[in-house]
């Protein structure tokens, strides 16, 4: 009986000493341990630059690569890494599949788990450039042109050629791009950047036509784009532009000239020296509005979608001039005598008495 307690007692005590599941998941918690710590601590970022009075490293990802091209680029550009640590220690921490293209300004001796979140956040430089309202197709360019950040493909092109290269068919790359600030990466070609204006631009054009007032004497979105043009150079007062646009609206049903001095002033281009002569006015050219009737043959700017807008429903008014007061807003009128009153007011002022 005693030889029988004593086997069970030994049986227990073989069948209790074999290893359990502890020793093993100590041993995996150990190895994990060990990765996310050399992954978070050791440094993968070499001391190269100093921008802002920050030390930094800049690196830049491509588009549409892979995690194995991702980590061969980076190794390229002189990180302390392989490629092999890059992809475990991207999927490791779950980021694998969210490394966003850019360029990077990473800081001096960055662990590469910092970097990779970095990657992930798409916390990368970005660039901009910003169309102003009323801004010329001549200023346009030039800012494209100058700026440092952007590859120049179209620098040195026609007009015709750069309408080819965005595949456009308009009789001018005047006014055919929104007014916006456009935010890009580094080394970003320049086409890149009219693309985007020019599709926002018909964008917003195509919605104005579509929602258009019905008894507009427009024929098609691009008289509408000429138009709108002329009321952002002629509005000074944001609340002002769907009066101005019923008055250039009135006179083109009347038949009318529009008598705008913008247009003119365009037709001048380069040779305008600030100062608009009466001479100026008499001379003929499909943009002297004082001598031919009807709109322009294109844009002189480009509008805003405020201008669009005001010039797809313009205020009811009768009104068929207008004149500036000199605190940005105008005065508006519906008959040539009430006109001439308003220019003597605010534009020929008498000269005041000496004390």
């Amino acid at each position: 009986m005693r030889k029988k307690i004593q086997r069970g007692i030994l049986f227990r005590q073989k069948k209790s000493s074999g290893r359990g599941p502890l020793p093993y998941l100590s041993v995996l918690v150990g190895l994990v341990a060990v990765l996310y710590a050399a992954i978070f601590m050791w440094p993968v970022v070499p001391s190269l630059s100093n921008v802002d009075n920050k030390l930094v490293y800049r690196v830049k990802i491509s588009p549409h690569s892979s995690l194995a091209s991702i980590s061969q680029q980076l190794k390229e550009q002189g990180l302390l890494l392989t490629t092999i640590q890059f992809q475990i220690s991207a999927r490791a921490i779950f980021v694998g599949s969210k490394l966003k293209p850019g360029t990077y300004l990473l800081p001096t001796g960055a662990s590469l788990g910092k970097i990779l979140l970095q990657f992930a956040r798409g916390d990368r430089v970005r660039e901009s450039i910003a169309i102003i309202p009323g801004m010329t197709i001549w200023q346009l360019r030039a800012l494209i042109d100058s700026h440092p950040a952007l590859i120049h493909q179209t620098k040195g092109l026609s007009s015709k050629a750069l309408l080819q290269s965005l595949n456009l068919n308009f009789p001018s790359d005047e006014g055919i791009f929104y007014p916006d600030t456009y935010l890009f990466d580094p080394d970003e070609t320049d086409i890149t950047i009219y693309q985007r204006a020019s599709q926002a631009l018909q964008k917003q054009l195509d919605q104005a036509w579509e929602q258009r007032a019905p008894d507009l004497p427009l024929k098609n979105p691009y008289d509408l784009l000429i138009l709108s043009s002329i009321v952002e150079k002629e509005t000074g007062k944001s609340s002002d532009r769907g009066l101005v646009a019923a008055v250039f609206i009135n006179r083109l049903k009347q038949g009318m000239m529009l008598q705008t001095d913008p247009t003119v002033i365009y037709g001048i281009g380069s040779r305008f020296d600030g100062n608009l002569r009466k001479a100026d006015l008499r001379k003929d050219n499909p943009y002297n509005t004082y001598m031919r009737k009807g709109l322009p043959p294109t844009p002189i700017a480009m509008p805003s979608k405020e201008s669009l807008l005001a010039s797809a429903h313009p205020a009811q008014s009768k009104a068929l001039y207008f004149v500036a007061k000199g605190d940005g807003s105008s005065h508006f009128s519906e008959t040539l005598n009430e006109h001439e009153s308003a220019v003597d007011r605010y534009q020929r002022k008498p000269a005041l008495e000496p004390n």
